[in-house]
């Protein structure tokens, strides 16, 4: 699908989707509790439906409401269980080692760049205690055993998706484990959103000065949750409205334990204008913005949008701690400097870093998503401040995580026109 956006200016108050994160989550915890659960405010994007169909495929069942999904437990534990993951790294991740904690033989799927991200946490960990891997450095891959309770040593600077997978599995085994972390744990308000959601569906962890200790032979108990607004997607916005016009975003809990939150501080650290509301949160643009420096490794998520902040900002703005984002939906620090130097941007990608030189305005041009919802919905962005047109290839990539994003923009006043769409034979 290719659109073309238009410069425009953002303005109005917008109900911001659901955390990808905790849906996922909750889903999850969910479907290995005993009994029935109501998760609320849920979006079927891509990468959510991945899990509802993976936990369906290990014996849990769920309806579809509305935005509501209540998923009932396994009932009835498969034998063996096929996984297709599609382009989502949360599946994969979380589910390896729960599919092995519950002694079911599972075969995992995916597509994308997700046959190429790394498993390599839980290949040498894993295979200590109990687990036999097929896995010849692509999908697919299968897994059998049973997960043993024992010592687990993570590296920290890898991805907290391998503490969080274990974090759910540990807790069902007959005894208790620890998680060793490594160095510092990068990324660490997303084990942090593990442990807040485990909690409330009746799983306790501690976390000690070495990672986390976690008692076995416990049990999930149902709970009817509802998913708290996404600071990843509203980050977006945010950026839009810091550089010009005025948002209001709905359903964002300033107490969240979600890491983009950060996002807040940093448009605000530029000059940005953050008002909280009786009905949300308020940026409004007041001055033009000066340069910033931050530090990544807990927010990765927010790296290409802060790229496009960057460029709108007067100076030299820095990211540092971003060596991860080579192993995302795209190498996203080559991917947002490609996009954004296309339309006229000055960004410098290095190992582990960015470097963004502002500029008085983008260029119309036209660029690809490189498969990666992140980068899409940064060009959107972009395209506000841009002198012309923006045509944006493989722009359905939104699917994997806010299919309503193009809508959501239009309503601000964003201007977004569908030249091509892909046939679906």
């Amino acid at each position: 699908m290719q659109v073309v956006f238009s410069p425009s200016q953002l303005d109005g108050k917008i109900t911001i989707p659901p955390s990808k994160s905790l849906s996922h989550r909750a889903i999850l915890s969910a479907a290995l509790a005993n009994g029935t659960s109501k998760i609320e405010n849920i979006i079927l994007s891509k990468d959510i439906v991945a899990t509802l169909d993976a936990v369906k495929a290990l014996g849990a069942t769920y309806t579809i409401s509305g935005n509501t999904v209540t998923v009932t437990g396994i009932q009835s534990l498969a034998e063996q269980a096929t996984i297709d993951c599609c382009e989502s790294g949360s599946t994969l991740r979380f589910f390896i080692p729960i599919v092995s904690s519950l002694g079911v033989s599972g075969t995992f799927l995916g597509k994308g760049k997700l046959p190429t991200r790394p498993i390599t946490p839980y290949l040498t960990e894993m295979s200590k205690n109990g687990v036999v891997f097929d896995y010849h450095n692509t999908m697919p891959f299968s897994v059998s055993g049973q997960l043993q309770p024992g010592d687990y040593q993570i590296d920290g600077d890898i991805s907290s998706q391998f503490v969080t997978g274990l974090l759910f599995a540990l807790p069902l085994l007959n005894g208790e484990s620890q998680i060793h972390i490594n160095g510092k744990l990068e990324s660490k308000p997303y084990a942090d959103m593990t442990i807040d959601v485990l909690q409330q569906f009746g799983i306790q962890v501690m976390e000690t000065e070495y990672g986390y200790r976690i008692p076995g032979n416990q049990s999930y108990h149902p709970h009817d949750y509802r998913v708290e607004g996404d600071f990843s997607q509203a980050a977006f916005f945010a950026v839009a409205a810091a550089g010009k016009g005025s948002v209001l975003l709905q359903d964002l809990n300033l107490d969240s334990s979600q890491g983009d939150k950060e996002i807040l501080t940093i448009i605000k650290s530029c000059g940005a204008k953050v008002e909280q509301k009786e009905d949300g949160i308020l940026i409004s643009a007041t001055q033009a913005l000066k340069p910033f420096e931050v530090d990544a490794s807990d927010i990765p998520d927010l790296v290409p949008i802060l790229g496009v902040l960057g460029s709108i900002c007067q100076g030299k703005s820095w990211i540092t701690g971003a060596k991860r984002l080579k192993i995302k939906e795209s190498d996203r620090l080559k991917a947002i400097s490609d996009c954004l130097n296309t339309l006229g941007g000055k960004l410098t990608p290095y190992e582990d870093k960015l470097e963004i030189d502002g500029v008085d305005s983008f260029h119309s041009g036209n660029v690809d998503s490189f498969n990666d919802h992140r980068i899409a919905m940064s060009t959107a962005i972009a395209a506000l401040f841009s002198d012309g047109q923006v045509q944006l290839n493989t722009a359905e990539s939104i699917q994997k995580s806010y299919p309503e994003f193009y809508q959501d923009y239009q309503s601000l006043g964003g201007i977004v026109n569908v030249i091509h769409m892909e046939s679906n034979h």
